[in-house]
């Protein structure tokens, strides 16, 4: 076999990741016809057809599939490099760039990056994606980490799922309401802000729900904390979160836990991924106590 040319397996790899031609030539600034060609010279080099058509779909064959194993080993140790020498790491000033699940309570990632406020010879970015969006962020060393509220994927080996805080979930409400009695006694009139029906939260409510044959009313459902804490200050109804992320209008005296010890829970995780050098600030910021 000829001499590999890693310039087309890069070609390759980034059309594989994407799935589409035409994608990857606006990225790489060539035409969507020289591409192609490249990809056909990679081909015929390694004696193989990478790619097959389906429709307007370009579908990896069993021997692109094995291929594109090897180019991810090849192209991601090359990112990590990239971001190596791009964020100065080397030097005495470290950088991290921190991926946040767009769902996740402000409060508790303040509460999270806090030990990096402390040190000047530290700086961090901040970036709010959805967790398909941040998984591709960590892949191409984009991002150092990712804060979530639930772990990635058990079929995917190169994610490292770290749990890094619990947090146990209350009924929270306005202040004054005429609830003495524990849940679900006494909770007959109320109305309800509940997290979405696919969180975590959602899912463990409806259980202890169902087991006291209570059924909420509900009035509103939210997926993202810093809504839901707006709504518990200000609809008047009873909400179903962790303490944290309403922690500053509990000390003002605008809501108050009306249930403190319900026996559901938040759970909030750290992902990385396998890399050749990692920075010491995330080291200490993952080696921190489990609150």
């Amino acid at each position: 076999m000829s001499r590999l040319n890693y310039h087309h397996l890069y070609y390759f790899w980034r059309v594989a990741k994407a799935g589409s031609l035409t994608q990857v030539a606006q990225d790489v600034h060539i035409s969507q016809s020289a591409l192609s060609i490249q990809i056909k010279r990679l081909e015929h080099t390694m004696g193989v057809s990478l790619f097959e058509k389906q429709g307007r779909k370009l579908i990896l064959t069993d021997a692109g599939k094995q291929v594109l194993g090897y180019a991810d080993d090849i192209f991601y140790k090359g990112e990590e490099l990239e971001s190596f020498l791009l964020k100065g790491v080397a030097t005495e000033r470290q950088h991290l760039s921190i991926g946040v699940q767009t769902t996740l309570s402000r409060n508790f990632i303040e509460s999270f990056i806090s030990p990096l406020l402390d040190d000047p010879h530290i700086s961090f970015t901040l970036t709010t994606r959805d967790m398909d969006s941040l998984l591709q962020g960590l892949s191409n060393h984009e991002l150092d980490l990712v804060l979530t509220n639930r772990p990635a994927s058990q079929d995917e080996t190169r994610w490292h799922t770290q749990l890094v805080s619990r947090q146990q979930v209350a009924i929270v409400g306005p202040k004054g309401a005429a609830i003495k009695s524990d849940f679900p006694n006494g909770y007959d009139t109320v109305r309800w802000i509940l997290p979405g029906p696919t969180t975590e939260i959602r899912s463990a409510f409806n259980a202890l729900c169902a087991a006291h044959e209570y059924k909420p009313n509900i009035q509103a459902e939210v997926d993202d904390m810093a809504m839901l804490r707006l709504l518990a200050r200000d609809s008047g109804a009873l909400a179903v979160l962790p303490p944290v992320v309403v922690k500053d209008e509990i000390a003002q005296g605008l809501l108050e836990q009306y249930q403190s010890q319900l026996p559901i829970f938040e759970h909030f995780y750290a992902i990385t991924t396998s890399r050749k050098f990692v920075p010491q600030a995330l080291l200490d910021l993952l080696k921190q106590p489990l609150p």
